[in-house]
């Protein structure tokens, strides 16, 4: 999907939908980390998509792999860059002969984001606040600016690695503590900095992101339930 917001920020979006059904879906907009891609994720972006999520997936024009111009300080404009591709994503239900049409659920809608698309995802919650975001996950990120959250409540689940030197583990859990609303934080005792897409942890985070979504979104009790009994969750949902 080609998509810019203005001539200046082209934001190419990658979609995952389920194959099948006709929803209505809830739709999970998922920021990337820095020097990445939305595709880098695909295996755990398609797990969300099996479990009946639409994922909308943007590169952004000044962190992503192989961009000509890299800033790490533009991560401040990628909040507002998420809500745009969350808007247009959402017009596809009105869309005729459109494979999404009349398939979102424009009722719930999420966040998710790792490392730098964590801190963008959490931007979402707090100083560009979305308020339409009904639940988000952020992996291994972390707050950079002191904005307070606000807005609706919105449950957040929280992952990461005790071993992560790029974002450090202390970091994440000063922003679980930070959030007002239901909250939950899985820790990977030897979890780095890349397990959300790959590694031994993965199928654990995957299990985890995807019972939460579905518990958030869906209000599923036996995802709920599971959720209750996953090992190194702090739980407070």
């Amino acid at each position: 999907m080609k998509l810019s917001r203005g001539s200046d920020r082209p934001l190419p979006t990658t979609i995952w939908y389920p194959a099948n059904g006709d929803g209505p879906f809830p739709v999970i907009v998922f920021s990337h980390g820095l020097t990445s891609q939305p595709s880098d994720y695909a295996t755990l972006l398609t797990r969300w998509a099996q479990a009946g999520f639409v994922v909308a997936g943007a590169a952004y024009p000044h962190t992503s792999y192989g961009v000509s111009e890299f800033n790490v300080l533009d991560l401040v404009n990628q909040p507002a860059d998420a809500s745009y591709v969350l808007t247009k994503v959402l017009a596809l239900n009105g869309k005729s002969g459109d494979p999404l049409e009349n398939r979102l659920d424009k009722e719930h809608v999420a966040a998710a984001g790792h490392s730098g698309g964590g801190i963008t995802t959490l931007g979402m919650l707090s100083g560009n606040r979305d308020n339409r975001l009904s639940a988000a996950v952020v992996l291994a990120g972390r707050q950079v600016l002191p904005s307070p959250f606000s807005g609706p409540e919105t449950p957040v689940l929280f992952v990461h690695g005790k071993l992560d030197r790029t974002v450090r583990y202390a970091d994440g859990l000063a922003a679980f503590e930070a959030v007002p609303w239901p909250k939950a934080m899985l820790t990977l005792p030897q979890g780095g900095h890349v397990t959300p897409r790959s590694g031994k942890d993965f199928s654990l985070v995957a299990a985890t992101t995807t019972d939460f979504w579905r518990w958030a979104l869906y209000d599923d009790a036996a995802a709920g339930k599971r959720l209750a009994g996953t090992k190194n969750l702090i739980d407070r949902l």
